[in-house]
């Protein structure tokens, strides 16, 4: 029986459902880490001894991002028996060959194509994730992806369209388009078509798609295709998560970021003319390293300033080799009050958020049997049976969820 553990972003959660078809039903367990956080690191190491005291005969396989940015590191550890790189872990024949080397990584900083994967299905989801693009050609000072995943690099159109029109014939409702930097779509392919164009076609040549949703987007790159979906095209999910970082223009520019503060408020306002009312999330960093309290009091602004509802607060972590590292730290104990803070913060956002979905009609992809997420990305209780898309009146709010009753 084949295990796959898996930590981090969306495009793993995408790439760990081709490795579960490629490993097929060896006793193997793999282990797809993540290099964000120092936190995210020590949670695969967790996992790893855990495993091997469950599975004490089992091929254990070490592969992701962090494992590709420090292979040694876990190939030291004596419950693993081989680290693969983010290029080499989708090999369709690698988890069927004996590990003949304990550690297989390429150099993923010369590689230049995507390999283009099809899924045949996704384990217990009602929606489906497919890879559009791959790598971050930007530096950001906090930032050790760009080291993990390697150069931007894009899968042609005509290919993410046979995906997704064989996802729809599966049956899945709703598709994620994930990558590291979505929003640099295109850049490296001949005319080099926008993030926005390829939706507009991808929409237009699969009709019977029911729900498009997009990953983590760029607030500089959204370009005005990408808009022109958001304003015409209902089957784009009206749910938008910004790589924002901060909302200090001096941190931003520390940070190495593109953009500032008005530059997030800006789109959030076009968004919100374009699609009336739209859900916003965002990743904040709290405690960068120079940031004060000034500077951190910005960000708390910047979240009533463009209305962000969906927050992922992380704690600044030092990542090795970057040049935040090598800059003044904030105290670890402020690091942590200050994340606790815009957590406080944004869970109040998300409360008056579901507080204002009472009385409207949703609708809602089932992935289990009596719940589900809404248009924007709302948790909602339903009694509707896994992968419907059910329309619901929302009666209540439970804690964290809303609760519809069906309508006719």
């Amino acid at each position: 029986m084949t295990t796959v553990v898996t930590f981090g972003c969306r495009l793993n959660a995408y790439e760990s459902e081709v490795m579960r078809e490629h490993a097929g039903d060896g006793d193997t367990v793999i282990v797809n880490t993540c290099a964000v956080t120092a936190e995210a690191e020590r949670q695969a190491r967790q996992a790893i001894r855990r495993l091997r005291r469950e599975r004490p005969d089992a091929r254990i396989v070490v592969t992701g991002c962090a494992a590709q940015v420090r292979p040694e590191a876990f190939a030291d550890m004596p419950e693993v028996d081989q680290v693969l790189g983010n290029v080499d872990k989708l090999s369709p024949t690698v988890f069927a060959l004996p590990p003949a080397e304990r550690i297989v990584v390429t150099d993923i900083m010369q590689v230049r194509e995507t390999a283009e994967h099809l899924v045949a299905g996704f384990d217990g989801r009602a929606r489906a994730f497919v890879e559009v693009q791959q790598g971050c050609d930007h530096r950001c000072t906090f930032c050790i992806i760009p080291f993990g995943r390697g150069p931007n690099r894009s899968v042609p159109m005509g290919r993410v369209v046979d995906q997704i029109r064989a996802l729809v014939a599966q049956g899945f409702a709703e598709v994620v388009l994930t990558g590291v930097d979505v929003t640099a779509y295109g850049g490296d392919l001949p005319g080099k078509p926008s993030l926005g164009q390829m939706v507009r076609r991808l929409l237009a040549q699969v009709p019977d798609l029911p729900r498009l949703r997009l990953s983590s987007l760029d607030p500089v790159e959204i370009d005005d295709d990408l808009l022109r979906a958001v304003a015409e095209e209902p089957r784009l999910m009206p749910h938008f998560h910004l790589s924002v970082q901060a909302g200090d223009d001096l941190v931003l520019k520390r940070m190495k970021r593109r953009h500032r503060a008005a530059d997030v408020v800006a789109i959030a306002g076009r968004l919100r003319a374009l699609r009336g009312e739209v859900a916003l999330g965002a990743d904040i960093i709290a405690g960068f390293p120079t940031e004060d309290e000034a500077m951190f009091a910005r960000s708390l602004d910047l979240v009533d300033e463009a209305e962000l509802t969906h927050l992922h607060v992380f704690p600044f972590s030092a990542r090795p080799g970057t040049p935040a590292a090598r800059m003044a730290p904030v105290a670890g104990d402020v690091v942590k009050a200050r994340a606790a803070r815009l957590r406080a913060k944004g869970e109040a956002a998300m409360a008056a958020f579901l507080a204002s979905k009472v009385g409207s009609e949703v609708r809602v992809l089932v992935e289990r049997d009596g719940g589900g997420f809404c248009e924007h990305y709302l948790p909602v209780r339903v009694a509707a049976p896994a992968g419907a898309v059910a329309a619901a009146r929302i009666v209540a709010v439970d804690g964290d969820t809303l609760v519809g009753e069906l309508v006719a």
